[in-house]
């Protein structure tokens, strides 16, 4: 974990991305990696995660992947196989954190109240997801919760260039999630150069 937290830090954001094409894998990553955010969060929202993360290891061994909105063991057991470096799921389910554990693969839950933080530590987890970050209180409820308890967050949820430098400014926020600058259209239109655009600025913010 202290390793991927140490890589965490160098990056601006971690870029929440949802493929509907596993061929899109390796241009995607090469965006990235070209244009100073080399990480990518691919969701499990589409059938085609599983080979996108496959291609983007594939194509860029060294870039930082986790596998989002994974829900089941069934998942994780994927997203290993796939070469994932770490785990997110939205919400903080016991049965999913004990079970990426006993995989010893590191898992970012979701969470937004003080009692699902004190559950997260009773699994020794000291790094989780603030999600759904905005409707969840934003900033304010970040700083609530960061006056009570020793954890690092990555809020994630209705964050963009409008208002990051505000989580970023919180010493308890590890690092922000988002997905502005990795749009669906401009992937499923291999769009890669707009893409490379919007990469740059977000990782200039």
């Amino acid at each position: 974990m202290n390793q991927l937290i140490e890589k965490l830090k160098k990056i601006n954001v971690v870029p929440v991305i949802t493929i509907n094409n596993a061929e899109h894998g390796a241009p995607l990553a090469k965006a990235l990696m070209e244009n100073g955010l080399p990480c990518a969060e691919v969701t499990f929202r589409t059938p085609a995660a599983v080979q996108a993360i496959k291609n983007m290891r594939a194509a860029y061994p060294e870039i930082l992947i986790g596998a989002g909105t994974v829900l089941t063991t069934q998942q994780v057991d994927q997203a290993i196989d796939a070469g994932v470096d770490f785990i997110v799921s939205p919400g903080f389910n016991p049965k999913i954190v004990a079970y990426c554990q006993q995989k010893n693969v590191i898992i970012i839950p979701g969470l937004n109240n003080p009692s699902l933080v004190e559950q997260a530590l009773e699994f020794n987890l000291t790094t989780v997801k603030f999600f759904p970050a905005e409707a969840s209180g934003g900033v304010a409820m970040l700083k609530a919760l960061s006056a009570v308890y020793p954890v690092n967050f990555m809020p994630t949820g209705g964050i963009g260039p409008k208002n990051i430098h505000e989580y970023k400014a919180l010493p308890s926020v590890l690092i922000c999630g988002g997905s502005w600058m990795v749009p669906n259209d401009l992937i499923d239109n291999e769009n890669w150069h707009e893409l490379g655009k919007l990469i740059a600025e977000a990782a200039s913010l």
